[in-house]
């Protein structure tokens, strides 16, 4: 029973103390009382409970407590008053915009800004700097030196995968379950059918105008008529320039030909026989195009490969036993946590290469050098000289 007491008693003490705002007690055990705001204490709590009286002219309490009034400030020479001080509120100062006024050095002062990873719980205003918070969960602030609340995460869809979780400084990022960066060319959209289909639509329509419309009509086949004009001197023009390019390979392979040492007699065989080898063949043993050539490197862009070389270069990465495309995304100076992601796909050759492509500077040169740091020559084959065989004239 005794103990029981005791307990009682300890836990009574205990609840009388958290129920004391003031912390402070008289010799009977009674909880102080505090002063309520505009006054200050007269006799300090003891063998009595405190004695409060009104704050003096010229000073003020903004919140009840045990502490003395604090004297009025006075605004900066200047700076205008907006409220005069009363027992209750300090002086308020007319601060310009993006700034407060400061009490304790009587100056008008900059409003702060919060950094990354924080938002504003209380903008600044006349009666106080802004009051900065770190965001919580489920909310982040990318911005730096900001003057906005926290934001809330994004949260990824159904068909999204999440690469990235949300954290006070950065938002949720979310990828397509696929990662398909880039669609894969699965040639032309508008297909023979298709064509048709526009071509039947268009005729309709022509067959639908009103009499009133017929010079409208006219003028419109006009200019059907002049752009396939255009478009057929575009193509002879496309034709002839092929045409030439390939009479140049054909000059180009015999003159290398010559510099390896071909015989006049196999010139002679190679010209009666009709049968050329193709240009790539004879640069086996040069640099390719990857390389450096004169001391530059080949700057043609990746992303406009022809898609049947892009699709050659991709299947080569997936398929190879030895080092494939995780290694090449290292040697183009992706992370591992970067390249994990691209793992989850259906094509990760074709997704690194189609986010590679996307970066400034994505160049044949530099994807060759990455190729041959990881020892993939026959990548570099296929991305430089696609296969072609012998060609008959």
């Amino acid at each position: 029973m005794e103990r029981v007491a005791v307990c009682a008693l300890l836990l009574l003490e205990v609840t009388l103390v958290n129920a004391c705002t003031t912390l402070k007690f008289t010799e009977a055990g009674q909880c102080c009382s505090s002063c309520p705001a505009g006054y200050e204490v007269q006799v300090e709590c003891g063998k009595e409970d405190t004695k409060c009286s009104p704050c003096p002219k010229g000073t003020f309490s903004e919140s009840e407590g045990l502490g003395r009034c604090l004297p009025c400030s006075k605004c900066p020479l200047g700076v205008p008053t907006l409220m005069s001080c009363t027992d209750t509120f300090n002086t308020m100062c007319d601060c310009d915009v993006g700034f407060y006024y400061m009490a304790t050095q009587n100056v008008c002062a900059p409003c702060s800004k919060c950094r990354n990873g924080t938002g504003v719980l209380k903008k600044c205003d006349i009666r106080g700097d802004t009051i900065c918070q770190t965001c919580g969960p489920g909310t982040f602030s990318e911005e730096d030196w900001t003057e906005k609340p926290c934001k809330t995460c994004t949260h990824c869809s159904n068909s999204q995968v999440e690469i990235r979780s949300c954290d006070p400084s950065k938002d949720t990022i979310c990828m397509d379950k696929k990662l398909q960066m880039l669609p894969r060319p699965t040639g032309s959209e508008d297909g023979p059918g298709r064509h048709d289909e526009k071509e039947e639509e268009t005729s309709s329509t022509l067959g639908m105008l009103t009499p009133e419309e017929e010079g409208g009509s006219n003028n419109i086949l006009a200019y059907v008529s002049v752009l396939a004009a255009v478009v057929l001197g575009l193509l002879l023009y496309v034709a002839y320039k092929c045409w030439r390019s390939c009479k140049q390979k054909q000059a180009l392979s015999k003159a290398r030909a010559a510099e390896l040492g071909t015989s006049p007699e196999g010139e002679k065989l190679q010209s009666d026989s009709g049968v050329f080898l193709d240009s790539c063949s004879l640069q086996d043993n040069q640099p390719s195009k990857g390389t450096k050539t004169n001391g530059k490197l080949d700057n043609r862009l990746y992303i406009n490969l022809p898609p049947h070389r892009k699709e050659e270069v991709e299947r080569l990465l997936q398929e190879g036993g030895g080092r494939g495309w995780r290694h090449l995304g290292s040697a183009l100076g992706y992370e591992s946590e970067q390249l994990d992601p691209f793992g989850h796909g259906e094509a990760p050759a074709h997704t690194l290469l189609s986010d590679w492509a996307l970066k400034e500077g994505s160049s044949l040169g530099l994807l060759s050098s990455a190729l041959a740091r990881i020892e993939r020559p026959d990548v570099v084959a296929a991305l430089t000289c696609p296969s072609q065989g012998v060609s008959v004239v």
